[in-house]
């Protein structure tokens, strides 16, 4: 299996969904691949943002080694799953998709544990620090659930 995580600029949320799954997928010895991504291209080639690897170090996962690449439509061939962090990135994503087929793959994550609630990931990027632990929070939350169902 392979799972996308894909916000705005690829530095502060889809890097930390993608650092907490790789992080429950190695301890639970899982074969699943997973990736991130951003619909806009402002942060192409950059680590994530130093306020969300310092939060994610404190609560002991580390996306240091991650870069910023943008979504592109060959993610809809690549990726069994693509968790959109907001609406207006499941959006984008819609727009570049070729078909029902692409677009059934885009998923909304807190939509993980808030069934079809629609809900939003707050990009954190323009607040405090605050904003980066309640987003690894919700992240943490709706990642383990997503282990939880992969694993029966």
């Amino acid at each position: 299996m392979k799972i996308l995580m894909v916000c705005l600029g690829n530095i502060c949320r889809s890097p930390m969904a993608d650092g907490l799954l790789r992080a429950k997928v190695a301890q639970e010895s899982l074969d699943i691949e997973v990736d991130s991504a951003g619909t806009s291209g402002y942060h192409v080639g950059d680590t994530p943002d130093p306020r969300m690897r310092a939060t994610a170090k404190s609560m002991g996962v580390n996306i240091d080694d991650l870069t910023s690449r943008q979504f592109v439509q060959a993610d809809y061939d690549r990726f069994d799953v693509i968790y959109a962090m907001d609406e207006s990135n499941r959006d984008n994503m819609f727009r570049l998709a070729r078909n029902e087929e692409d677009k059934q793959k885009v998923k909304l994550i807190l939509n993980e544990i808030y069934p079809g609630e629609n809900m939003s990931v707050p990009d954190p990027y323009y607040g405090g620090d605050q904003g980066f632990i309640d987003v690894f929070n919700m992240l943490d939350e709706a990642t383990s659930k997503i282990i939880s169902d992969i694993k029966g």
